[in-house]
């Protein structure tokens, strides 16, 4: 137990999910009772009022029935509560309970049981007024110096303080420069009006300023109005306390009074004209703050409570105590009840009301002796070994990680793809101009090891490929309980995916609360967008593949596409993509090649992937582990390097449509001004074409918006054809220098660094850094060029020459036995000799500008080819000048 935690006199937890503010509680004699003990009054945002009037038995009880004098539920959501004098003919204290569009004024009496549930408490209603405004919180006083009475003051939330003289409305007056609605209290001493504004000041205005200004209800801002008897609304006094602030108060002692402002990281005192008399900075953020005068002569103390469940208490700017309460009070008072003086009352937002008293628990724990005894080091190294080789295990794997399906132990999740296309299309909205748009079924099973809850199933699939369903939510699944899903895969672009699989991703809770995410990938079937077509004889784009076992039948190895009785497709096939490309597959009768061919780069990419796959696969199930794929031919180079300067000249457009948007946006803007300026003008003045030229520039920004449109799908498409020839030139090369399977990744690492390319961070950019990383660490020639820095800031560049360099270089590294790693002392030792006993690069510089040359047009393979130079230190220096 703290020390300085506070002294629970009395507590209790009002209703069941109900808030509470500031201006939610109240503290006085409401009852009138004449004994000088105080009652809590209660409001919240549901509309309960509550008065309280504890009675503990000893400090610390909770709340008996007897405690609780009043509950009623009223319609309208209370705002605050206040008691004062506000009947008028008497002096007795009546309840004001103010709510968004109403203020009623109850007077609260009690009767005499004769049984011993005891007294019983009523409210009657003495008056109401309804607001033709919304109110945002209120104050009371004796404006003008009445005398045995108080009249309320309440501000709206646009700013009109509305004034009630009892029963009856006195009048509206509106702030001058309102924008939000701040805290509002009233000085008896100077018979004025504080509040804060939005502009982080403290403003002061005067009761009879306000009663002779303008009325508010008849405010206009013509000429004729200012020119009227009313006078206008000014402020006695301002003070700029730069933040905003939270509450305000008026504490009077000693024939002087102080104006105290809690701000947001500080609290002022204020004299009564305006003069800073001090001020305290606080070290946690406030939530609520009560000043009363002291007991010392001519000082002031105030409590502050803050969000850290802390309650200081302050002489001026001294901190004389600190308490700890268990919740974060959103006001307090301070009372006198049951005889006891200085009793703090505290409410926080959620209903916590609590009695206390400062004071100190002494700790009565005393830590019992230590036994001495002998320490066995031996046992205590043990242990520790063990503590540490389980750390170890437990950080390999976070929990937040995706897990395969087999190794996760509270929802596995499987896909199973349908082996036929549906019978009827479930296609939406597809761009293909095919004349029929087939789709696939896919089936999702979350089958669950234990209790999970929340779980948030997403599909995905790469574009132009969309889905019939993408998301599904389940509340939870039951042990050894089990979810199936199904949804149809289809081809929404009028062009060929890059890829052909797709991911499935449950993301759930288990019983401890941890989250967890499972997930798995399936793979779609080529006949989802391409179907059985007539072989090709002639083609710009051929590609052969090698391999080390007999060939294969492409009726065998393409059942859904040959037809088993033509024995001409034994060794040729078609294949037409639905975008209307055609690709022919053939088959070497002799040797053990195959040749894929097409118009087009890009279209040979899921073809030779399939082929390579299904390879693969029919000599897995013949137990032939040695069968590997090679490339022996020229890697095209230059048709890659036509579609990086198509998806390169169309982010160029991109950004030229920007900036012609951005100048007729500033064109049109100004236009407006123009024409706004012109129609408010008294004297009406000719528009000198004006709305012609508005109407041409509006056409103009829609012409270019449509156009700058158009160019984002264009160079989306240009990004996916892109994809898929960057795809089959690493494939290529993969297959031509006989990579491993880590090599493959940071060669697809380096050349798709990007799934998706945007203005800000483009393709072009990004694999130029990773391509020169690879340049200057594993397929470096020397330390020099280790040395060299690359830049941290992408930028798009002028022109895609400086990529096409760094590639040819890349590529021409990995023919002279450069191998791909990101192993540091790999790197160090190949930098002094590369192995293999590779041919080093061409020395001169014009041999270096001739092999880049020479590879745009058809990158062949140097294995063949031996050069007797060596390439300069400066070489890769010179690649990087653009």
């Amino acid at each position: 137990m703290s020390l300085f935690k506070a002294r629970d006199w009395w507590s209790t937890t009002l209703g069941v999910k109900e808030e509470f503010d500031q201006g939610c509680l109240c503290v006085a004699d409401v009852d009138n009772s004449g004994s000088g003990q105080d009652k809590i009054t209660v409001g919240s945002f549901m509309g309960y009022l509550r008065i309280f009037n504890p009675h503990p038995v000893k400090p610390g009880d909770g709340m008996q029935a007897e405690d609780l004098l009043l509950e009623v539920q009223l319609r309208d959501p209370i705002l605050q509560v206040e008691v004062g004098k506000f009947v008028s003919g008497t002096e007795l204290l009546h309840l004001a309970v103010l709510h968004c569009r109403k203020l009623c004024v109850y007077a609260v009496s009690g009767t005499l049981g004769n049984v011993e549930h005891g007294n019983q408490y009523q409210i009657k209603l003495m008056y109401e007024h309804n607001l033709q405004r919304t109110a945002c919180n209120m104050t009371y006083g004796p404006f003008g110096g009445v005398k045995g009475r108080d009249l309320i003051c309440i501000q709206s939330m646009d700013g009109m303080l509305m004034l009630f003289e009892q029963e009856s409305y006195a009048f509206g007056r509106f702030l001058p420069g309102f924008l939000l609605p701040g805290p509002l209290t009233y000085s008896s001493r100077t018979d004025s009006f504080i509040t804060v504004s939005s502009c982080q000041q403290v403003e002061s205005y005067k009761y009879q300023v306000l009663a002779f200004a303008t009325d508010a209800d008849e405010r206009q801002e013509t000429e004729h109005q200012k020119l009227s008897s009313g006078k206008r609304l000014v402020t006695d006094w301002v003070l700029n306390i730069g933040e905003q602030a939270l509450d305000i108060c008026v504490v009077s002692f000693n024939q002087t009074s102080s104006v105290f402002v809690l701000g947001e990281r500080n609290f002022f005192c204020l004299k009564d004209n305006g003069q800073i008399r001090f001020m305290k900075k606080l070290d946690c953020s406030p939530s609520c703050f009560l000043p009363y005068c002291s007991v010392s002569e001519g000082t002031i103390n105030a409590l502050v409570g803050n969000h850290n469940n802390m309650l200081h208490v302050y002489q001026d700017v001294t901190l004389k105590w600190a308490t700890q309460l268990p919740h974060i009070p959103v006001a307090v008072k301070v009372g006198n009840l049951q005889d006891l003086k200085g009793v703090i009352v505290t409410l926080s937002d959620s209903g916590h009301l609590q009695c206390s008293y400062l004071g100190t628990d002494p700790s009565l724990f005393q830590a019992p002796k230590v036994e001495s005894r002998d320490i066995n080091y031996e046992e205590l190294d043990r242990e520790m070994k063990e503590l540490q080789k389980i750390i170890k295990e437990s950080t390999k794997t976070q929990d937040i990680l995706p897990k395969s399906e087999k190794n996760c132990d509270g929802l596995r999740i499987t896909s199973e793809v349908s082996s036929d296309l549906d019978a009827i299309s479930q296609a939406i909205d597809s761009e293909v101009r095919a004349e029929a748009v087939p789709s696939v079924t896919v089936k999702i099973t979350l089958r669950s090891t234990l209790a999970v809850q929340k779980i948030q199933l997403s599909i995905c699939v790469q574009p132009p490929l969309a889905l019939t369903h993408d998301q599904f939510i389940f509340d939870d699944i039951e042990s050894c309980g089990s979810k199936v899903v199904a949804l149809s895969v289809f081809l929404k672009g009028n062009w060929p995916p890059a890829e052909l699989e797709g991911n499935a991703m449950a993301a759930y809770s288990i019983p401890t609360g941890i989250p967890r995410v499972a997930q798995c990938k399936f793979r779609l079937p080529l006949r989802l967008i391409c179907f059985p077509a007539q072989p090709s004889k002639t083609a710009n784009h051929k590609l052969t593949i090698d391999t080390n076992k007999p060939p294969v039948s492409l009726v065998n190895l393409f059942p859904d596409f040959a037809d088993q009785s033509d024995e001409d497709q034994a060794n040729v096939l078609g294949f037409q993509f639905l975008t209307g490309s055609r690709i022919t597959l053939l088959a070497s009768k002799t040797s053990q090649r195959y040749r894929i061919q097409s118009e087009q780069l890009e279209d040979l990419w899921l073809i030779t992937k399939e082929l390579t796959f299904r390879l693969e696969e029919h000599f897995k199930k013949q137990n032939s582990k040695d069968f590997t794929c090679t490339f022996s031919g020229s890697v095209p180079l230059q048709e890659y390097f036509e579609l990086i300067d198509r998806h390169f000249e169309l982010r160029l457009n991109a950004e030229k449509f920007e900036e012609l948007l951005s100048e007729r946006a500033i064109q049109f803007r100004a236009i407006e001004r123009r024409l706004l300026t012109r129609f408010k003008d008294k004297t009406p003045a000719p528009l000198q074409h004006l709305d012609t030229l508005l109407e041409g520039t509006y056409r103009q920004i829609i012409a270019l918006a449509d156009a700058a449109e158009e160019n984002q799908a264009n160079m989306f498409q240009a990004f996916t054809k892109l994809k898929s020839a960057t795809l089959l030139v690493i494939m290529l090369i993969s297959l031509w220098q006989k990579l491993s399977t880590d090599q493959v990744a940071i060669l697809e690492a380096a050349f798709l660094p990007l799934t998706l390319d945007s203005q800000g961070l483009g393709w072009e950019e990004s694999m130029d850094a990773a391509i020169s990383h690879l340049l200057k660490t594993c397929l470096s020639k020397s330390s020099k060029e280790q040395a060299l820095t690359i830049t941290s800031q992408l930028t798009i560049p002028k022109d895609t020459s400086r990529l096409k360099k760094h590639i040819t270089l890349l590529c021409d590294r990995l023919a002279k036995g450069g191998r791909l790693c990101l192993n540091t002392e790999t790197n160090i030792q190949q930098t002094m000799v590369m192995p293999g006993g590779c041919t080093p690069i061409p020395e001169s510089d014009l041999e270096e500008r001739t092999a880049v040359h020479c590879s745009t047009a058809m990158f062949t393979n140097l294995t063949k080819q031996k050069s007797k130079t060596d390439l300069p230190q400066g070489a890769l220096e010179e690649a990087e000048k653009p």
